[in-house]
């Protein structure tokens, strides 16, 4: 039997194995005469599986995807492949729903290091988290229908489906600052009613967390003007993509952001918010610290190793606060010195740890 954690690896497009690389090499680093041992299988997906098999998610990449304990995915799509009949996204969303990733978590963190970098003004920490339904809503209902003179989209949502991803919501809640915010758009959308009806159901099995609600566009004004308000916020996959992005711009960089995406007994999935950023390939540039803080994510969510989680973060910040940093958080350094960086501060900081 084997005893290794096994992790598949997607490195996917254009800056995708760049920062893979990164998040590897401090994965090694990290885990290093530690008694985390595990093992890597690289599977192609989206364009890169798309060039070799004419799929973005073929059954090879998806059975060993099954077999993993987590999964760590960089960035996928790009030009190369406008107009295929089955897009590097349409692998994506295939994925989540093999593999029942029906929540999608992703943390909005400004501490003092990073402070400096957000547009907005900032007088005390952030940290909120949404947690968006992944795999329902509009993004998949039925019918869906386009003709020259009009088109026609379906949101369509279960309360099953809304129960499973409010309890993810405030499981976290309790873990945190026990708040959560229900965002939707209830004066309007039937959907959204539905949700207020389930959510307030599972809320009273949380009686310890405070609950509340709001429009999703009052809360996207809360989210630039009054950000230090949210806690837990929980949502349905249109609005949730919107609004994370927009939580990860008030950081001051979509390159510094990482994702969990879950389910109940699949896999967990990690990646970086951002995209495979075509403009910027094969330079060098490319911000690691995203799929950096993606393998810290894995380690604290997948595997419970918050010690070897904390070691990596405490790293980065450091990066940032001595301006060890790629070019679009002002700094002139590579991908390749931002990573030596982060792995010479791990080493480091065990020295120290072995000295005292």
């Amino acid at each position: 039997m084997n005893s290794k954690y096994q992790i598949a690896v997607l490195a996917g497009d254009y800056i995708g194995p760049e920062i893979m690389a990164s998040g590897l090499q401090v994965l090694k680093t990290v885990s290093e005469n530690t008694d985390f041992d595990y093992e890597i299988s690289e599977v192609p997906f989206g364009g890169q599986a798309i060039d070799q098999t004419n799929d973005p998610l073929p059954d090879a990449t998806l059975e060993t995807c099954q077999n993993s304990d987590a999964i760590l995915l960089a960035a996928i799509g790009g030009p190369k492949w406008d107009g295929v009949e089955k897009s590097p996204e349409s692998g994506l969303l295939r994925i989540r729903q093999e593999l029942g990733l029906f929540t999608n978590i992703r943390p909005t963190i400004i501490n003092s290091t990073m402070k400096s970098f957000s547009p907005i003004k900032i007088t005390e920490p952030i940290d909120f988290v949404i947690v968006r339904e992944l795999t329902s809503g509009i993004y998949f209902g039925q019918p869906r229908e386009k003709s020259q003179t009009q088109a026609i989209d379906t949101m369509r949502y279960s309360s099953e489906e809304i129960r499973r991803v409010a309890k993810v919501a405030f499981d976290m809640a309790m873990q945190r600052n026990k708040h959560v915010t229900l965002v939707d758009k209830a004066n309007v959308l039937a959907t959204s009613k539905l949700w207020r009806e389930v959510v307030i159901d599972v809320a009273r099995e949380y009686p310890e967390v405070k609950y509340d609600t709001s429009y999703v566009d009052s809360a996207a004004m809360k989210i630039i003007s009054k950000p230090g308000q949210f806690d837990v916020i929980l949502t349905e996959n249109l609005f949730g993509d919107i609004l994370s992005d927009e939580a990860a711009q008030i950081t001051g960089s979509l390159g510094t952001i990482p994702s969990m995406s879950k389910g109940e007994v699949s896999p967990a999935l990690y990646e970086p918010i951002h995209g495979s950023a075509p403009d910027i390939a094969g330079k060098g540039i490319a911000n690691p610290l995203s799929m950096i803080k993606s393998v810290a994510m894995m380690l604290q969510y997948s595997f419970g190793r918050m010690d070897l989680a904390k070691q990596i973060m405490t790293a980065v910040d450091k990066s940032v606060d001595k301006k060890i940093v790629t070019p679009d958080l002002g700094g002139d350094y590579s991908t390749t010195k931002v990573t030596e960086f982060i792995v010479d501060s791990i080493k480091e900081s065990r020295k120290e740890y072995v000295t005292k």
